[in-house]
Order: C-alpha cells, then sequence, then structure tokens
C-alpha cells in the first residue's frame, strides 16, 4: 500500500494520544532494547527511545515513503529499518516489543503473539494498541462503496479483547493489562471524517482500486455525507485495543 506521511499526519495530535497511553504502559527498566513495529515516521519510535532511556531502539516499517522521514530521527542508539511485522526476526532477544496502530493490519494474531513473544528476554514486555473501529459509518460506509466498485473490504484481523486477555495468560505473561478505550476527536465538520479515514483505512482501498480510487472517494465522500448529516463541529469517536503484558 502507499503511504503519505503528510496525509497520515493532518491529525497528527489527535493520533498521538493512543500512543501516549500505550507508551504508559510500558514499565521502565535499565539498559532496554527495544523493537516498535509499524514505525511509521518515527517520531513517536524516537519519543519512546528518549523516555525510556533505551540502550538500543530498532524501528521496523514496510513503508520506504515513511521510513524516508523517520530516518532523520535516528542516531547511533536508534535505527530504522524496512521490514515486514509478519516476516519480523530477529537474532537476539528484545526487552520490549511495541507496536502502536499497525498490528491491525497483520493477520493471524495468535500465531503473531506467540512468535512475537519467542523474541522477548526473560522478563519483556509486549505493549499493543489497535484501532478496532470497524462498526463506526466512517468504515463501514467505506466497506459498502468499496463493494459496489467490486473491491473486498478491508480485512479486521483484531480478536475480542477477552481473547487477548487469554492469549497473554496462555502466553506465560505473569502481568497484563488488555483494555478498550473510545476516543472522541472534535473535528471542524462532519466532512474531515474523509480527510482523517484517508490517512490509513483508505490506503488499503487506493491499493484495491488503482486507477478507480478517484471515482470511488467521490462517491465515498458523498455517501458519507449523507449517512453522517453536515455537523460543526463533528464529534468523532474511535474505538482501540490497548494492551501490556510482562512475565
Amino acid at each position: 500500500m502507499s503511504w503519505s506521511p503528510e496525509q497520515y499526519e493532518r491529525f497528527k495530535g489527535e493520533r498521538k494520544q493512543p500512543f501516549v497511553d500505550l507508551a504508559a504502559l510500558v514499565e521502565r527498566r535499565p539498559h532496554m532494547h527495544v523493537v516498535d513495529l509499524g514505525c511509521g515516521t518515527g517520531e513517536l519510535t524516537r519519543e519512546l527511545h528518549e523516555s525510556l532511556g533505551a540502550d538500543e531502539t530498532v524501528g521496523i516499517d514496510n513503508s520506504e515513503t515513511m521510513l524516508l522521514k523517520a530516518r532523520a530521527f535516528g542516531d547511533e542508539l536508534l535505527r530504522f529499518e524496512r521490514g515486514d511485522i509478519e516476516a519480523f526476526v530477529s537474532d537476539r532477544p528484545f526487552d520490549l516489543i511495541f507496536s502502536n496502530a499497525a498490528l491491525h493490519w497483520v493477520p493471524d494474531h495468535e500465531q503473531l503473539l506467540a512468535r512475537l513473544t519467542s523474541l522477548l528476554a526473560p522478563g519483556g514486555q509486549l505493549a499493543i494498541q489497535m484501532p478496532d473501529n470497524d462498526e463506526h459509518t466512517s468504515h463501514r460506509v467505506a466497506a459498502d462503496v468499496a463493494a459496489r466498485f467490486g473491491a473486498a473490504p478491508r480485512p479486521n484481523y483484531v480478536l475480542p479483547p477477552a481473547r487477548y486477555a487469554e492469549l497473554l495468560h496462555r502466553l506465560g505473561f505473569q502481568r497484563q493489562h488488555v483494555r478498550v478505550q473510545i476516543y472522541g476527536h472534535l473535528l471542524p465538520a462532519s466532512s474531515d471524517v474523509v480527510e482523517w479515514v484517508r490517512g490509513a483505512l483508505l490506503t488499503h482501498y487506493e491499493a484495491e482500486l488503482g486507477a478507480r480510487f478517484d471515482d470511488f472517494l467521490a462517491t465515498y465522500r458523498e455517501e458519507l455525507q449523507r449517512a453522517l448529516g453536515e455537523q460543526r463541529p463533528y464529534f468523532y469517536t474511535y474505538k482501540r485495543v490497548l494492551f501490556w503484558g510482562s512475565f
């Protein structure tokens, strides 16, 4: 998929709060080796690295356009590499595996979490945040319009929150925290929801539809405005799952 750092960061402040809440679950320990899966533009990875005082942090992303921006935040202790989360391996264990708003793009979370857990050092921590907003009108309308264009809806790989608690227990995490949080974003108008979802959700449909994406976008904009009505301002609710575990 083609990611636009500029589009993604149009609502930079609103997108940051889930990262802040996830990072607050992490316990700071000395000499940490950290990996951030789905690091995006790298700015928040840098913030995580500095707040932990980590010995080493590696940011992983599969978007070269994101990494071009991320590498500006790197130094001798913080580096960024291109890679796919589902294929990520390491020859050394990590004290923290962190992922903010990325794992919902990856299938088979039961197998994925087992593999990520195997990459943790003794006493290691796992901290994950994922959007889970497919029930919202913004996402349902996108799927409906995409179907009319012959495109499949974006797959929803996120499991029920209770299942993550069960998985963390099964994988040996002695302590855990799992929660659903609703973030409310006050946008200037209901029409601005389109610009929000263009930064992430609609990248799937852009990849699926190619040259037909502009027509899809025009139809989606019209259908969503009809469904939401003209509201100024518009309170956009966004559901996310956050979880943390430690051995």
